[in-house]
């Protein structure tokens, strides 16, 4: 018997194996048990010619290789590399002892070449949690988990170089030629300190008056809340939303590390070193479907949605009624939970999806409906813009923190100077400082952002003053208990904005302010 660990991706997320394997008499034979995918139960090929080619003995017994939890699905090849040590030392050309706590990854050459495998940073995040260390792998997966600075990672380019280091003899001689597959990886990282550009999307001072409309981008920024922008067609909506991502500060390593990994997974950080820096900005078509949202595809192929995309960052909806109503109501969950879970014939995954909505959307199908000049005066009926709005579901507009209606600015507001308006780096100073007292606050609880804390937490542990209280309770009079709750963290936004140990009448009525003002905006 002999046993190494190694790890599979299910979805996102990566899941520690248990590879054993068992030297028994009897007829020459290889049987891999552990609910195997096809990729894996080809492996007894791939495994037998790496081990013939890299100058070792293939056995001549009955060997049994098990995959543990065997209620698990394991796919892909990255299990190659765990599955020949084990056989190697069940039968004594390895030292059993030099697989304690070793995790091996990699797929396995003909020739014993280690190639690269996809979701690399996903496995090393897992083998972050498992107590474990020591990990074994490709030369072009090793600097991708070197990422995660708790893993200590061999680098081995093939099957005789990695038992060379495990007998402690001298390391063969490199393979000459390397494939065409080794050089195009699936994105190994050179430096952890490069990642993906900022969006930089432009300046808040090219966004012509709209001031309240920014201060609502500008809470929303600071404390994580989902924002939704009406108003007529040409308004500003787009070009004030764009600007939002600027505003976000960089990701720290954990959250750097989880988005970096489920984007390697996408294929969207092929051949870019280093992390995922910047939150993602993610503005999906209106033609997109409900999978193409939120994820789908089968239990062997399972497709990253954009709201895992978007994990940690921005979903722009532009033109939002424009949306299937199924495929805008599929986000309802992901929003209060940060995850989406899709169910599939034997199988379930669950994919991480705590994002930022900033939803954007005309009146009406004219887009009209809210100019008061007579030359764009609208041309729907009442019907029509209940029927247009009606896209949008209650139970969605209800789980949005801020909604603002934008209106055309007044001719004062468009010839001010450019350079009387604040600069995006100007606010996103105030949004840096806001969410670093609101880290503070939040030091030992699991909740990033003011946003994701439950309400009932928010309660028991940060109560308001009976003033305050008082003014929540006029206030949300007419709304529903999640409308108030949401009014409630943005009002603790509000005030580590403004630099208030704790929410005042003022900042209650302001976060108030910002939610109600849409209950006019369809009259």
């Amino acid at each position: 018997m002999a046993r190494v660990f190694s790890a599979t991706v299910i979805g996102v997320r990566a899941h520690v194996i248990e590879v054993e394997a068992h030297m028994a008499s009897g007829l020459p034979a290889l049987t891999i048990v552990g609910l195997g995918d096809t990729v894996v139960s080809q492996a007894r090929d791939r495994v037998r010619a790496a081990i013939i080619n890299s100058g070792l003995k293939w056995p001549s017994n009955r060997i049994t290789v098990g995959l543990s939890p065997a209620e698990l699905h394991k796919r892909g090849s990255g299990l190659d590399l765990a599955i020949a040590l084990a056989i190697l030392a069940a039968d004594s050309q390895l030292p059993r002892d030099t697989l304690a706590g070793l995790v091996a990854i990699g797929e396995l050459g003909l020739d014993g070449r280690i190639r690269p495998v996809a979701g690399a940073l996903a496995a090393a995040l897992a083998i972050r949690t498992s107590n474990l260390s020591n990990v074994a792998t490709g030369t072009a997966d090793a600097g991708q988990m070197s990422l995660v600075p708790t893993l200590d990672v061999a680098s081995v380019a093939s099957l005789a170089h990695c038992v060379a280091r495990l007998r402690g003899e001298q390391e063969p001689d490199p393979i000459d030629g390397p494939s065409m597959l080794d050089a195009a990886d699936t994105g190994g990282a050179r430096s952890s300190s490069v990642g993906l550009a900022p969006r930089n999307a432009g300046d808040l001072r090219d966004v012509r008056g709209q001031d309240r409309a920014k201060q609502a981008l500008e809470v929303a920024a600071a404390g994580g809340h989902h924002v939704a922008l009406f108003g007529r067609a040409g308004v500003g909506k787009t070009l004030l939303a764009e600007r939002m991502i600027d505003l976000l500060p960089d990701l720290d390593d954990d959250a750097a590390l989880e988005v970096t990994a489920i984007h390697q997974l996408a294929g969207r950080h092929r051949g870019l070193g280093g992390l995922v820096r910047r939150p993602s900005w993610l503005a999906p078509h209106h033609s997109a479907t409900r999978a193409a949202i939120v994820g789908g595809g089968s239990a062997d192929k399972p497709s990253i949605g954009v709201a895992s995309l978007a994990h940690r960052g921005v979903l722009f909806l532009d033109e939002a009624a424009e949306f299937e109503p199924s495929v805008v109501d599929s986000l309802r969950e992901p929003m209060e939970s940060g995850e989406v879970t899709v169910a599939r014939t034997g199988s379930r995954m669950t994919y991480p999806a705590r994002f930022q909505l900033v939803l954007a959307t005309n009146p009406c199908p004219c887009g009209n409906a809210l100019d008061t000049d007579r030359s764009a005066l609208c041309s729907c009926t009442p019907h029509q813009r209940r029927r247009y709005l009606g896209r949008l579901s209650g139970p969605l507009l209800d789980r949005l923190d801020i909604r603002i209606v934008m209106t055309k600015p007044t001719f004062a507001e468009l010839s001010r100077s450019r350079q009387d308006a604040e600069s995006t780096d100007e606010v996103a100073a105030r949004v840096a400082l806001a969410r670093t007292l609101a880290a503070e606050r939040l030091r030992d609880t699991p909740w990033p952002v003011t946003s994701a804390v439950p309400p009932e937490y928010i309660r028991a542990n940060w109560p308001l003053s009976l003033s305050s209280s008082r003014r929540l309770d006029q206030a949300c009079g007419g709304d529903s208990l999640r409308g108030r709750d949401r009014i409630l963290r943005v009002a603790w936004t509000v005030a580590d904005l403004a630099g208030h140990g704790e929410p005042t009448s003022a900042d209650v009525d302001l976060a108030f302010d910002f939610r109600s003002s849409v209950q006019s905006w369809a009259a």
